[in-house]
């Protein structure tokens, strides 16, 4: 189990070993306990509110478990950045009341112990890294196309910071040509979350995107969408593995429209056996099925209490034996 950047071995932790994880996204809260092999062994979810009495349900269901380690997989905007002064908060999100929220601070108020800290998109592509569709590969995009749209990256063994962290889901996206809606991102209009989310569909429709029949209009413009992005990372990052998650994508009949699309778009030009032989194989739903979130939050934990001690280490990433 070594950091690939550092090539050192990790501190070894028991097999019994306690980790939380959080998958705190803007609708629901998910809270779980787990082992280092990627075991959940209890859960519980609640809707996200205001962040006080969020955190404080948060806090209770993990009082009294002995958790060694926690991991949080967070929505956003938040802040990524090891000695920046709002380092753990939410930054600049619409949802009421959570922009400014000192998020992990509050936690480690109540518990001592070592945190992971990163977004709910990248903790999934973790997660799939870790023991899902992307298990055994350097690098993957995930998807979650929902309530919104975001999405993490894992290259080159490591997740994706940078600046502050990826925000995929707000990336300009070209119009369909027979598509008049707006757009409702209340920041970009027209960005690919604000054509292609669930609310978007529900507005655009009228109904939500689950009434609407697989042969619906709707369904090829919203892959018409997510495939303009998906080429996009494709072109931009080349990925070994896209995976296509959240609330939208349980609709089946979506998933092979956007790979159609995807090959329409780059025409050939990406000279790569996995694209060449199909995209079957490639552009594909979350192996670990609704708990990508969640264990990737696990392993965050997990990589945070491997690194105790260790805080100039804390953004590498650890590829785990499983």
């Amino acid at each position: 189990m070594t950091d690939r950047d550092s090539n050192k071995t990790e501190r070894a932790i028991d097999a019994s070993a306690v980790i939380g994880a959080i998958e705190a996204g803007g609708t629901k809260f998910v809270c779980g306990i787990g082992t280092p092999d990627g075991n959940i062994t209890d859960r519980i979810s609640f809707p996200t509110v205001q962040p006080e009495e969020t955190l404080r349900r948060v806090i209770d269901y993990f009082e009294g478990k002995n958790v060694q380690a926690i991991g949080i997989g967070s929505f956003g905007p938040i802040d990524l950045r090891t000695g920046s002064e709002t380092y753990g908060f939410v930054t600049t999100t619409p949802k009421p009341g959570w922009s400014g929220f000192d998020f992990l601070g509050t936690l480690r108020r109540s518990f001592d112990v070592p945190c992971g800290w990163d977004t709910d998109v990248n903790a999934a592509a973790y997660g799939e890294a870790m023991w899902g569709a992307a298990r055994g590969l350097n690098d993957c995009a995930y998807y979650t196309i929902g309530t919104g749209v975001g999405v993490g990256v894992y290259a080159g063994g490591r997740l994706l910071h940078g600046l502050l962290h990826p925000e995929g889901g707000h990336v300009p996206v070209r119009r369909h040509p027979n598509d008049g809606f707006a757009g409702r991102c209340p920041y970009h209009g027209d960005c690919l979350e604000g054509m292609a989310s669930g609310p978007a569909i529900e507005e655009r429709w009228g109904v939500p995107g689950h009434e609407l029949a697989p042969d619906h209009p709707a369904w090829e413009i919203e892959a018409h969408y997510i495939a303009e992005s998906v080429a996009t990372t494709i072109l931009l990052l080349s990925p070994r593995k896209i995976i296509l998650g959240g609330g939208v994508m349980q609709q089946k009949h979506l998933l092979p429209l956007i790979r159609r699309r995807v090959a329409e778009l780059l025409n050939g030009y990406v000279a790569a056996p996995e694209l060449a032989e199909g995209l079957d194989d490639y552009i594909v739903s979350p192996g670990l099925g609704t708990q990508s979130g969640l264990k990737g939050a696990l392993a965050l934990g997990i990589r945070a209490l491997k690194n105790e001690g260790a805080p100039d280490r804390a953004n590498h990433e650890v590829q785990y034996e499983t």
